[in-house]
């Protein structure tokens, strides 16, 4: 990680879990970073929590549903910073929207983080590079094994279809790369059980996790033990329950994966990392 030191990562969703979790770990490699969210007080209060580290953590407030607001993070990135050289897109969500009864409004609200703010900000990330002739940086794209296997959970499949888009995505975005002849490299990580709040939020009752849990041991969209995870369903209780059946992956050990990705060599793509935990069947 030494080359990265004093560099500029911009983590989206930092405010929280795994993207907390990340943007502790690259402060701590002495990296300059950006942590955005809806949220900004929680990422104000993690950057109070590393003062003391080598790096810096710079909170942002951002929605990823507002293009504008994206456009000017970015801005001020360029103007206070003299832009990215990695982009890690953690922001994602869920609803409890199943494809054949699931609101329009929870769809597009998928959509327009998962997909199309990755994209905006993958955009604006391999264009600051380009113009700054960065061309060692690096695109992160945390995915999810929602994004190659489509489980029997109604409450996460329309989740599952944004993030089978976010796989496209890396493939079409190493092609274009590869296209420019630019040496950026790109990286998607996908979680399996990892205990988050996000996870925990996503069951209905606690009757339809212990089938899931107990038929597969599995849930949409990934359980990782954090924050995000719990959220997820409409009991947290139940979501916390869940995630105490097996050992879940920990935020920390999809930032473990970030430093090894980042950690390469300069000649090596560490391109899709699958993430499970031991027990974890599908």
């Amino acid at each position: 990680m030494e080359r990265w030191v004093g560099r500029v990562a911009l983590v989206t969703g930092a405010s929280v879990g795994i993207g907390a979790a990340i943007t502790r770990a690259l402060v701590k490699h002495g990296m300059k970073v950006v942590g955005c969210a809806r949220n900004v007080q929680q990422i104000e209060s993690i950057r109070d929590e590393l003062k003391a580290e080598k790096g810096q953590l710079i909170p942002i407030k951002c929605d990823l549903t507002k293009e504008e607001e994206i456009l000017a993070m970015f801005k001020q990135i360029q103007k206070d910073l003299g832009g990215v050289d990695v982009c890690i897109n953690n922001a994602g969500l869920s609803h409890c929207a199943p494809l054949l009864s699931g609101s329009t409004a929870d769809w597009k609200n998928m959509l327009d983080v998962n997909v199309l703010g990755l994209c905006i900000c993958t955009r604006e990330a391999f264009q600051q590079m380009q113009k700054n002739k960065v061309d060692d940086g690096h695109i992160i794209l945390i995915n999810s094994m929602s994004g190659h296997r489509v489980i029997p959970n109604a409450a996460g499949h329309f989740y599952s279809a944004t993030k089978f888009a976010v796989s496209g995505i890396l493939e079409g975005i190493r092609n274009e790369l590869q296209e420019l002849n630019s040496h950026i490299r790109v990286t998607a990580i996908s979680p399996g059980m990892a205990k988050t709040e996000f996870e925990i939020r996503n069951m209905k009752s606690k009757e339809e996790g212990e089938r899931i849990y107990a038929e597969y041991k599995s849930v949409s969209p990934g359980l990782v033990a954090t924050e995000f995870q719990q959220r997820m369903h409409k009991s947290p209780e139940v979501g916390k329950k869940i995630c105490s059946h097996f050992k879940c992956l920990e935020a920390e050990d999809l930032a473990d994966a970030v430093i090894y990705a980042l950690s390469a060599p300069a000649h090596v793509q560490v391109h899709d990392i699958l993430m499970r935990p031991t027990e974890q069947k599908s």
